[in-house]
């Protein structure tokens, strides 16, 4: 008997995308990791740059934000809303997560903007990162796999989704 995969539509939905964008990746197998210190406690070895993806939204909750840093980066919201001269941001809801990109916790990814068809959420990069990445360690949608694409893939997955990123600094 089959069992139920609640991750393989938007597997395929995204694995089909880049293969319209005839983007390759990489892919890893692993158990569930719900943060970056899962990953660091499993030592898993992989290509590319790991990455952190924050799903942010602005005191309001008016704008939301995809934010993608350096694995081992702490980020202080107060000085990234300064710098981009943003009201406070904080870490949005599950619900709105499940909204506005049909993930989950532990699922948020830079991939994740696909589903985002009405273009609602704002997609930052860490500028250090996209400077000095050649290639990102992304879930697709599923927090058990790890996709290592290519940096100039990315950036022509994430045009093609409508959606243009902007560098931001974590610092002051």
């Amino acid at each position: 008997m089959n069992q139920y995969d609640p991750f393989l539509e938007k597997r395929q939905c995204i694995a089909g995308a880049l293969a319209t964008l005839n983007i390759s990746y990489q892919c890893y197998q692993h158990p569930p990791l719900a943060n970056c210190h899962q990953a660091d406690e499993l030592s898993l070895v992989r290509e590319g740059t790991r990455i952190k993806t924050l799903f942010l939204q602005d005191n309001p909750g008016k704008r939301h934000f995809l934010l993608v840093v350096p694995g081992h980066i702490h980020v202080d919201l107060k000085q990234l809303a300064k710098n981009n001269l943003t009201k406070r941001l904080g870490f949005a809801s599950a619900r709105r997560l499940h909204k506005y990109l049909n993930l989950t916790p532990g699922s948020v990814s830079p991939l994740g903007v696909i589903f985002d068809k009405d273009q609602k959420v704002e997609l930052w990069i860490e500028q250090n990162l996209w400077q000095d990445a050649k290639a990102l360690q992304c879930h697709p949608g599923d927090n058990r796999q790890t996709w290592v694409i290519d940096k100039n893939d990315l950036e022509r997955f994430f045009h093609w989704s409508d959606h243009e990123f902007k560098l931001v600094s974590l610092n002051e």
